[in-house]
This record gives C-alpha cells, sequence and structure tokens, in this order.
C-alpha cells in the first residue's frame, strides 16, 4: 500500500508538471532554461545561484520554487517582480537579490518564500481575496471563519489555507435562523505557481540535479563508508529493499539516489530519524553526524 500511495503522487506529479512544462520527466537543466526564458537571464542566474548554494538535501525543493516561479511569472506578469507592496514590502526583485526571505514567510528560504508569494498573489487573481485563512489539520467544516455583513444563504466565500490553495465556505441558515459556513472541501484548489512547485518536486524527485555547469560535482564528493554502511543495513532492516537502498554509497550522489528511492515519506515514523542522519551525512559536518547518527541508534 505504501508504495502505490508514492507512486500514485508521482503518477499525478508527471501528468500536472507535463501540463504546466510540457515534460513528463523534468530536468534541472531544462527547468533554468525556461526559467531563462520567463524570469529573465539575470533572475534566472540569482534563483540558480541561491539553488546550488542550499544542501544537496534541499536542492529539489529550491529548484521546485523556481517552477512556481516559472509558472507565476507566466500568469502574472513580470511586472509582479518589480513592484513593492504598499510602500513597506519590498519588490520581489529586491528580496531576490538580498537572498533573505521576509515577514510572514522568514521560516523558508528565499526561493521557497517568493514561490509562495507569487502562488497566494495568483490564487488571489483567480478567485479573488481570502476573507480568512484556515488550517485544514482540522477536518471540522463547520463555522470555520468569521462572516462579512451583508452575506445571504448560498453564497460562496473564498478561504485560504496553503500558499495557493483556496477552498469556498458556502453560507447557510441555521435551525435557529442565524448565519454560519459550511467548508466545502470538494472545492479545494491551487494556483497554477501552487501546483508547479508541488509536481516539479514529486515528478523530479530528491535528485542528483547537478546543475548546468556546475564544477566540481558536489554529487560526487564521497561520504564517510562507515556512517554511510550504518544507514544502508538500518534501511534493509526497517523494509527498504535493496533496490531502493542500493549496494554501496560511495558518493554523496549515492546517498541522494538511495534517500529517494526509500520513500521515507511514506514509512513509519522512526524513518524521520534516519533521514536526519541522511542528510547530515550529506552535510558533512562530523558534530551534526554523530548526533544524528545518536538519534538512529536509539530509533527502534
Amino acid at each position: 500500500m505504501r508504495e502505490f500511495r508514492a507512486e500514485d503522487a508521482r503518477t499525478q506529479a508527471r501528468r500536472l508538471i507535463q501540463d504546466l512544462l510540457g515534460e513528463e520527466h523534468p530536468t534541472a537543466a531544462s527547468l533554468l532554461n525556461a526559467a531563462g526564458a520567463a524570469l529573465g537571464g539575470d533572475r534566472a542566474a540569482r534563483c540558480a545561484e541561491l539553488a546550488q548554494g542550499a544542501p544537496l538535501i534541499r536542492r529539489s525543493s529550491e529548484l521546485a520554487a523556481i517552477a512556481g516561479l516559472l509558472i507565476g511569472t507566466g500568469a502574472l506578469g513580470e511586472s509582479w517582480w518589480t513592484s513593492a507592496r504598499d510602500g513597506k514590502i519590498p519588490a520581489p526583485d529586491e528580496v531576490l537579490a538580498v537572498g533573505t526571505a521576509i515577514e510572514p514567510w522568514t521560516d523558508l528560504t528565499v526561493l521557497e518564500m517568493l514561490a509562495s508569494w507569487i502562488s497566494e498573489d495568483a490564487a488571489d487573481v483567480a478567485w479573488s481575496r481570502p476573507i480568512a485563512s484556515v488550517d485544514l489539520n482540522s477536518w471540522q467544516a463547520e463555522d470555520r471563519v468569521e462572516l462579512p455583513p451583508d452575506v445571504a444563504p448560498g453564497a460562496r466565500l473564498v478561504v485560504a489555507f496553503d500558499a495557493g490553495g483556496r477552498v469556498d465556505a458556502v453560507v447557510v441558515e441555521r435551525p435557529d435562523g442565524s448565519l454560519g459556513s459550511n467548508l466545502d472541501f470538494a472545492s479545494l484548489r491551487y494556483s497554477r505557481p501552487a501546483e508547479a512547485q508541488w509536481s516539479w518536486g514529486v515528478a523530479a524527485g530528491l535528485g542528483p540535479h547537478p546543475l548546468p555547469g556546475e564544477d566540481p560535482d558536489p554529487y560526487a564528493v564521497t561520504v564517510d563508508q562507515r556512517v554511510a554502511e550504518t544507514l544502508r543495513h538500518w534501511a534493509l532492516r526497517h523494509g527498504a529493499t535493496a533496490g531502493q537502498i542500493g549496494p554501496w554509497w560511495q558518493a554523496k550522489g549515492d546517498v541522494v539516489a538511495a534517500v529517494e528511492r526509500s520513500d521515507w515519506m511514506w514509512r513509519s515514523g522512526e524513518w524521520f530519524a534516519w533521514w536526519r542522519a541522511a542528510s547530515a551525512l550529506l552535510g558533512g559536518d562530523p558534530v551534526q553526524i554523530a548526533a544524528r547518527m545518536d538519534d538512529i541508534a536509539s530509533a527502534p
């Protein structure tokens, strides 16, 4: 069942990215080539620079954010990059140049922040600004938002959840005559930049994703063989197949490929410790590696 869910997600992502970018199996090279045409050479080069500077375990996420920016720029136009907001929020071009995320997205990288920003703006253009935001970790449908004045039963109000995500709240009359609302979960939808970001990341996978002209190749750097073997054997003991984990991890590219094939996110909770240890191995910091290996040793 786990393998079916993971493959279903990949199949859906490939269909979607085929529709958005015209390729079922996207690569970093084709993405950055398309970004150069849509964003302009300087912006695309800066995006590539930021992606290159990210940890290898996160490079796919950075490239997926570029996919969102590519589609968003096509939808909103190049002027999106140069427009400041209310005299207080700098233009996206300024944020990209500085390389630091701004509120309310400071927990994201700058590329992820810009992708969230353009996803939200595209959603506002497509469906109007939301009246509220809800957390869909709770699937309670009734009365999740405060109703604006002068609404009538049957009205559909746009509500935000994730970046670029929208759902309708349908105004209803309660038995006591008061007005309330029910979230219509069948109306869940995402803006096209948000769809591009998700589908590129899932369809392309974790990597390896070498960038055009990248020399030396960061994926060719060797890793600590003792740690690598410990993580390989742990994965095999906990349900991964030899085909998924691979025969030997000599270089960082081997680790990235094994993490991608393992479908660890679809497995039981202790695999999170394994992923953190593999991430530390890729990072190469001995202190982090030791700490994460202590975690993996305490996992069931």
